[in-house]
Order: structure tokens, then C-alpha cells, then sequence
């Protein structure tokens, strides 16, 4: 017969995960996935404990992939889009005419900037930085900027525009879950992201003054440009595969066609502008970019350097099939963990403590943080701390806007820093930098979270319900000191 999970028991499927992949995957550098089955090899025998069968153990499991499908379905266009824009020349060009223009002192903060609009008007932080993004670390790598630096500033940038965008999922899943209005909510989500995001600024400002000119070798730029030069026939062209994703983004089509209508588009450009192969094209999209398809244009691939080899041969499906394993190796522990009742309990235990309004926005964090770290996706702490708590922020007297920018603070904005998760994998899998090498320069990503206590204990930002707002019982509400 089933009963609930104890508290211990509960915590020690978050311990349990926490050590096998801190040791396993920290010290011993294990792969991540054998290390997340084992997590939920331990997580099904509490489940045994507590009075699972292995069916409902994999239902759990199932429908937690169920509900992950339609990010996979973009991790595979993502991977389609970058084979096809470098193959376009898309990519290329933002390199080739980035290393001319950017200058190295403000690299870190252009880069911020540059991905930050793309994700804004996209509405997706791994397509800015699929494609924004991998241009940008290729100029890094030319100009000097370290790239963890300049990973975490276009992660940040990246994360900026998925949380502030009304194309982003999660931006309309939170006020969707809360009962508010996405406009309202965004506008709200603003006295945190703000004043994170020109700390930022200003910090990669101050650093990229103090980097030392030296470190920019201009012969290897000079020779990258005169590689990609005579590889692309560079053209206005070459742009359209964007246009087509801001056209989506400004009529709020769906994100997976829109992509794939891009990368047709990029197919199109390379073949009229670069002579490279019809079948190529296709190719690009399977396995990505490789630099023996200039051969059919007439070039000698073996001419091409080394370093313009690694920057464009990229993208293609099979270059997401590591971030989609994991994700179902993630999930058998999260769908586990979540069916069993372990996250109920633990969110139990901290509900109880909650007497003020920063111990309400605490919870939010830590609770979100905990699902977050555990399933590494941000949708479900949205989902299940939104549904938990959406009745708790009412009987304090507080609006609903501020769970739905908490769920976001603690949610979008700390899921990179996941080694595990979905978008840490993403990040290492296209930039080729970890969240243990960018965490600490992808600076709005936590300082979002400090804002948001810092407003919980201050009162300044916190927006109570109106009078007509407050629920029917107001005699339940919890007593705000």
C-alpha cells in the first residue's frame, strides 16, 4: 500500500543526485547519464519503499517526457539551423564582419547586448545562442576574450531576452499558471532584471577595459578572414534566414516551423550564392556543416585552416542526440522522485515555516531552485511552485505578479547553471564551455535571485493586492510583520 515519504527519504533522493553527479561527474568525470540513471536506480528503490509498482514508476517517467517533447522537437531544429546557416553563410558573415567591427575592450558587453535583442525578438535563448551566440564565441576565440567570459555574457544575454520576451514559453507560462497578465507580468519582472542586467553591463565593461590589448593576435585574424572570404561569396542574402526568424518572432508563428522554414531558406542561399551541392544542403541539416562541401563550389577543402575547420563544421541533428539522451536519463529520476511525492514533502516542510513576506519569496527560490536542479528544466518549477503557492501569495495580501516573477528569477534565470540540465548541456554542447567555466560571468543570471530577496525584505517592488483583490476569506490570510 502506498504511503507518503518521509522527509529523509525525501531529501535523499536530492542528496543522492547531488553527490553521484558532484563526484561522479565533478571529480572522476564520468558521463552524465549513467550517473542520472543511478540517481534514479536509487530514487525507485524509495519509490519501492513508499509502495510504487515499476507501472506507476514509469508512467511517472513517461509523462514527464510527455511534457518535455516540445523542447526536444526545438533542441532538433536547433541543430538543423545551425548546420543550414553555416552552410548559407549566415553564420560566416556575422564572424567575418564581427571580427572588422566589434572592438575587443567592449566585446563582452556588445556580445550581452547583441543576443539579448536576438532573444528578445525571438523569444528563445538557445536559438540566439545557437546561432547569435556561436558567431560571437568564434570572434572571441579570435579576438582573445576568454570564452567562459564570453560564454556567460551571451548566456546572459540570451537568458535576458527568454525572460523578458512575449515569445518565450516560459515567459507566458508563469502568468499563465498564476492567473496574470503577460504584459503585467513582464513589466514586473523588470525591477529584477533591470538593475541585474547593468550591473552586468557595467562590470563586462570594466573588465574588457582592464584585459590586456596584447592577447589579439591580428595575423590569425587577418588569415580566418581571408579563409572565410574565399569560402563565402558574401551578400545581402545571407541575411534572409534571419529575416525569416525575426518574421515569425514579430507574427507569432510557431517556433519549430518558423525554424525549419529558416533553414529551407539557408539551403536556398548557399546553393545560389556560395555553388555549394543541392544534397549538401540536406546533409547539413542531418550532420551539419563540413568544410568538404566547398569542394563542389570549386575551393580545396584541405587549404581551409584548422581554426576555420573547428569554427564551421557544426549544427545538424545528431549534434543534439547527447542533450536528448540526457534528458530522457533526467527525467526517469525526476519522474520518479516527482510521482513518489518527495518534492510534495519537502515543499510541505518548507510551506509550514512561512510567517513573512521573505520567507514566502524564500520558499519560492528554494523550492523552485531544488525542482530546477532536480528535473533540470524550468517549466516544471513554474508548473508545480505556481500551483502550490499561487494560494499562499493571495492570503498574504500579495498579487500574484510577484510569484510569477519569482518562479522566473528562480527558474529561467538559475536553469544554465544546471550541469545536468537541458540548457547546461545545450550551452556546453554549442558554445563548448560548462556552467562550472561561465556560471560566475553569467552575471544577471543570480543577481536576479539577490534582487528578489533583497525586495522581499525591503518591501520596495512587492505589489499588494488591492482591496477588491483579496480572497474571499480574508480572515484565513496570513498575518504579514
Amino acid at each position: 500500500m502506498k504511503r507518503k515519504p518521509t522527509l529523509l527519504e525525501s531529501v535523499s533522493c536530492l542528496v543522492f543526485m547531488a553527490v553521484a553527479v558532484g563526484v561522479g561527474f565533478g571529480y572522476f568525470k564520468i558521463g552524465i547519464q549513467p550517473l542520472l540513471i543511478l540517481s534514479a536506480v536509487y530514487a525507485a528503490f524509495i519509490g519501492k519503499r513508499v509502495g510504487l509498482t515499476w507501472d506507476e514508476m514509469e508512467k511517472g517517467i513517461s509523462v514527464r517526457l510527455g511534457n518535455c517533447m516540445p523542447a526536444i522537437f526545438i533542441l532538433f531544429a536547433v541543430g538543423i539551423v545551425i548546420g543550414t546557416w553555416v552552410y548559407s553563410g549566415t553564420v560566416p558573415m556575422m564572424i567575418y564582419y564581427g571580427l572588422k567591427i566589434i572592438n575587443p575592450s567592449f566585446f563582452l558587453v556588445t556580445a550581452f547586448v547583441i543576443v539579448a535583442i536576438v532573444s528578445t525578438a525571438t523569444g528563445t535563448a538557445w536559438g540566439s545562442t545557437a546561432t547569435a551566440g556561436v558567431a560571437l564565441m568564434g570572434i572571441a576565440a579570435e579576438l582573445g576574450v576568454p570564452l567562459p567570459m564570453a560564454a556567460g555574457a551571451i548566456i546572459a544575454g540570451g537568458v535576458f531576452g527568454d525572460k523578458l520576451s512575449p515569445l518565450s514559453d516560459t515567459t507566458n507560462l508563469a502568468p499563465m499558471i498564476t492567473g496574470v497578465n503577460l504584459f503585467d507580468h513582464i513589466k514586473h519582472m523588470l525591477y529584477t532584471t533591470i538593475p541585474a542586467s547593468v550591473i552586468a553591463m557595467v562590470v563586462y565593461v570594466i573588465v574588457g577595459l582592464n584585459r590586456e590589448a596584447g592577447t589579439v593576435n591580428d595575423a590569425n585574424i587577418q588569415a580566418l578572414l581571408a579563409d572565410l572570404d574565399s569560402i563565402y561569396q558574401w551578400n545581402v542574402f545571407m541575411l534572409l534566414p534571419f529575416a525569416v526568424i525575426f518574421w515569425g518572432a514579430y507574427y507569432k508563428k510557431p517556433t519549430v516551423p518558423v525554424m525549419l522554414l529558416s533553414s529551407a531558406a539557408a539551403v536556398v542561399v548557399g546553393m545560389l550564392s556560395n555553388g555549394f551541392g543541392f544534397v549538401d544542403g540536406f546533409q547539413s541539416m542531418i550532420n551539419g556543416f563540413n568544410v568538404s562541401m566547398v569542394h563542389a563550389a570549386g575551393f580545396d577543402p584541405s587549404a581551409i585552416s584548422d581554426t576555420v575547420t573547428k569554427l564551421i563544421n557544426r549544427g545538424g541533428i545528431f549534434s543534439m542526440t547527447t542533450i536528448a539522451v540526457t534528458i530522457i536519463c533526467g527525467y526517469a529520476f525526476a519522474g520518479i522522485v516527482e510521482v513518489a511525492g518527495c518534492l510534495d514533502v519537502i515543499l510541505d516542510a518548507f510551506y509550514s515555516k512561512v510567517s513573512k513576506v521573505w520567507h514566502l519569496i524564500g520558499v519560492t527560490i528554494l523550492g523552485s531552485a531544488a525542482i530546477v536542479f532536480t528535473a533540470g528544466v524550468a517549466s516544471i518549477s513554474i508548473i508545480m511552485m505556481g500551483t502550490l503557492l499561487k494560494d499562499a501569495y493571495a492570503k498574504m495580501g500579495l498579487h500574484p505578479k510577484n510569484l510569477s516573477r519569482t518562479l522566473e528569477d528562480s527558474g529561467t534565470m538559475l536553469l544554465p547553471f544546471v550541469p545536468w540540465g537541458v540548457s547546461g548541456i545545450f550551452y556546453l554542447e554549442v558554445l563548448g564551455v560548462g556552467p562550472g567555466s561561465f556560471w560566475i560571468w553569467a552575471i544577471p543570471c543570480y543577481l536576479c535571485v539577490v534582487f528578489a530577496m533583497i525586495y522581499a525584505f525591503t518591501g520596495f517592488g512587492i505589489e499588494k493586492l488591492k482591496k477588491q483583490e483579496h480572497p474571499v476569506n480574508p480572515q484565513s490570510a496570513v498575518n504579514v510583520k
